[in-house]
């Protein structure tokens, strides 16, 4: 099997691919979807989103410092592909897709109630990348639909069936492969 070069680009798929929340001080609101998004540190929990500085929603992140990343869900597919071609200056994407604000315990961003996960974000770094820049935030809070804790309380992710986002098109995720360690354990 050989290899065909190719100019350099971003192949890293796939990605999670999340709705995000944001608010500005005046109380305007808009929900936008973003591929780039990711997990950078655990302790303290730190996130980053990288988004474009002409997106309706970056001068919203920028005045209040802070969103919130919701997971995307089978469900919610429709409503991440719609957030994520029409601007929030044209229309309002809460109505037109069916998405319910809710109050947030700490940003001024909105949760979104449809989402099984939501992860409220404090902007601590905007570091400029060229097309994009990123935020790197710390998670205030999480909050989470009960129906996925069982009745020890662990939480059941997959439950919710998530969805993620690879060269063009939506995926749902597939079987479990293993759990964390699975190489590495002893046989009984």
């Amino acid at each position: 099997m050989g290899k065909i070069s190719w100019k350099p680009g971003n192949m890293l798929y796939p990605l999670p691919v999340v709705l995000v929340t944001a608010a500005d001080r005046q109380g305007e609101k808009n929900v936008f979807t973003v591929a780039w998004a990711g997990t950078i540190c655990s302790d303290p929990p730190m996130v980053s989103i990288s988004v474009r500085p002409e997106r309706h929603s970056y001068h919203m992140i920028r005045e209040t410092g802070g969103f919130v990343i919701n997971m995307t869900t089978e469900k919610l597919v429709r409503a991440a592909d719609y957030c994520g071609v029409v601007s929030g200056r044209d229309v309002d994407k809460f109505e037109r897709m069916g998405l319910t604000p809710l109050k947030s315990d700490i940003v001024e961003a909105p949760l979104l109630q449809e989402s099984p996960v939501n992860l409220e974000c404090v902007v601590e770094n905007v570091v400029p990348l060229g097309t994009h820049d990123m935020f790197v935030a710390r998670v205030a809070a999480v909050h989470v639909e009960d129906s996925l804790l069982d009745e020890k309380d662990k939480f059941h992710l997959n439950a919710a069936c998530p969805v993620v986002y690879s060269h063009g098109s939506y995926m749902s995720l597939g079987k479990e492969l293993g759990t964390f360690g699975y190489s590495v354990r002893k046989k009984r």
